[in-house]
């Protein structure tokens, strides 16, 4: 028992690593958390300071949720556990100790929890998001799709017993976009990418 709860702190604190902002402050001296959307996650990296150090971030946070679930799966016969831990790895992203509780939206560090997880549930949802950012061009929707799906496609794809805290994380995700969501509803949201004039 000590062990378990033990490792979920670890994963918080794992969680709790800003990736995003020590690649943007190596690499081109940016504070993410003072410029673009003043996030510390991969999309606003990448608008700084490339895609490639994006994606870099978005890998990185990524494997915050991946590592730590796949050892929770070792030490857990049942799923209920390594769900707790897929929690505890993001919250850590989203209120990461290191920075006043003031951290990222979660949506990597989702993704890698859940791969950890649920394999094909992840895979689908992924899918569902990147095709609502190829059609609308906001990644803020493909993102809220993921989370919003998440849920459902645990629930079909299992395990069953994960699918409450996979509910928790959605919600975590969709309220961490609160502003986004304004933003879409304002009309005011940016894309992606800009597109060219004629």
């Amino acid at each position: 028992m000590f062990a378990k709860i033990a490792w979920l702190a670890l994963a918080y604190l794992a969680g709790s690593f800003p990736f995003g902002l020590f690649i943007a402050q190596a690499a081109r001296g940016i504070d993410p958390r003072t410029a673009g959307s003043r996030n510390i996650g991969a999309t606003n990296v990448s608008r700084l300071c490339g895609t490639k150090l994006g994606v870099l971030t978005l890998v990185l946070d990524a494997l915050k949720g991946l590592l730590p679930v796949a050892v929770a799966w070792q030490m857990s016969c049942g799923g209920f556990y390594p769900g707790l831990v897929a929690l505890a790895a993001v919250a850590g992203h989203m209120f990461p100790v290191f920075l006043h509780y003031k951290g990222g939206k979660g949506v990597a560090t989702t993704i890698g929890a859940f791969l950890a997880l649920s394999v094909p549930a992840t895979l689908v949802s992924v899918g569902l998001c990147i095709a609502a950012i190829a059609i609308s061009g906001f990644v803020s929707l493909g993102s809220l799709l993921l989370a919003v799906s998440l849920p459902f496609t645990v629930w079909w794809f299992g395990p069953g017993s994960v699918v409450p805290v996979t509910f928790a994380v959605s919600g975590l995700v969709v309220w961490k976009h609160r502003e986004n969501i304004e933003r879409l509803r304002q009309g005011t949201e940016k894309p992606w990418k800009k597109k060219k004039e004629d």
